[in-house]
């Protein structure tokens, strides 16, 4: 008996050593933006779960399955889950879109350019099936009244209006029937604050008779007003030259533009001597009656001593006054005679 017993505590202690107990996995580890297909508290060793990105975003690497392993751990399944993208925003008609991102959860912003109003949700976002919620705006230009009309006046359609309603950026021209002037803006436009811009005025405007000039005359002048743009004639007095404009007109202001002057004509005040005048040599004596008009250029020569060789020096006539250079000396009557190939108009140029 006392073997049997022993035989039999013999069996039992081979059978328990021959048993090892079978570790097992807890839960798998969170993947980010991604959640698992099967879920438990316990897994056995072998077991595989899946993980699936979560709505809104997509698989970017690594494998979706990871396995429970004899020692009770999780195979390392390195998935990643990039957000998706939604499809570039756009465009906004007479607006602007802003943003920074197009992937899942981001946001874009809408305004509308001047002029024009917003129709629908300031802003956007990305849904998780690449749509965009809400959908983008309209903007909608704004609107004015029709325009006014000028007193004396007409207004000229650019584009023909329909149903009496005119929008941001519409422009009518303005013109007054005579003998009235148009005081303002030729155009009006439309603007974005929805008034038109201000209305011009249509008057009448006259001119008193025009002034007389010295040494001038008018040329059939009446003694009377005279109206806007209407204008009048203006000449000289022998041996006097214009200076301006011949014609005047009445201009918006009541005033006449700007009047002419009759300048007088300049004598060469030298006896002998060359001069440069037109474009050529002239002695002074071939000079008719010794004058230049006003204006006009002459070129008295001087001469340099130390190089014994002559130079120009321009002055101008003005109004009667033409200045002779200091440099200037004028020949006695023996030299401009005798030796004229000596003047400085002769010799050699500096």
């Amino acid at each position: 008996m006392l073997r049997g017993l022993a035989l039999l505590l013999l069996c039992e202690a081979s059978l328990f050593t021959a048993v090892t107990p079978v570790k097992v996995c807890g839960r798998p580890p969170e993947v980010e933006n991604a959640q698992l297909e099967d879920e438990r508290r316990v897994y056995e060793a072998g077991e595989e779960v899946f993980y699936t990105c979560l709505p809104g975003y997509a698989i970017a690497a690594g494998s979706r399955k990871s396995i429970c392993t004899l020692q009770g751990t999780w195979s390392q399944s390195k998935l990643k889950c990039k957000p998706k993208s939604c499809s570039v925003p756009g465009p906004l008609a007479n607006g602007r879109i802003r943003f920074a991102s197009i992937h899942f959860k981001s946001t874009i912003n809408f305004t509308c350019d001047e002029g024009y109003v917003l129709h629908g949700e300031e802003r956007s976002h990305c849904q998780h099936d690449g749509t965009w919620s809400p959908p983008l705006p309209v903007c909608q230009a704004v609107t004015c009244g029709l325009p006014g009309i000028p007193q004396y006046g007409r207004m000229i359609h650019t584009k023909m209006f329909s149903d009496n309603t005119t929008q941001f950026g519409d422009t009518v021209r303005y013109d007054c029937s005579p003998p009235y002037v148009l005081f303002g803006s030729e155009i009006g436009t439309c603007q974005a604050n929805g008034n038109w811009t201000e209305m011009p005025e249509c008057r009448v405007v006259t001119c008193p008779y025009p002034p007389k000039i010295q040494n001038g005359f008018m040329q059939f002048a009446v003694m009377r007003e005279h109206g806007y743009q209407e204008s009048i004639k203006y000449g000289c007095n022998p041996e006097y030259f214009l200076d301006g404009p011949s014609e005047i007109r009445c201009e918006k202001t009541g005033s006449w533009s700007v009047l002419p002057v009759c300048r007088a004509s300049c004598i060469v005040g030298i006896q002998r001597g060359r001069i440069f005048y037109n474009a050529k040599k002239i002695w002074i004596e071939d000079l008719p009656q010794k004058k230049v008009q006003h204006s006009d250029h002459v070129a008295f020569y001087c001469k340099n001593k130390e190089k014994n060789c002559g130079y120009p020096v321009v002055t101008q006539c003005f109004d009667g006054t033409l200045k002779i250079p200091e440099c200037f000396e004028e020949p006695s009557a023996m030299t401009y005679k005798f030796q004229s190939k000596k003047l400085p108009s002769e010799i050699q140029m500096c």
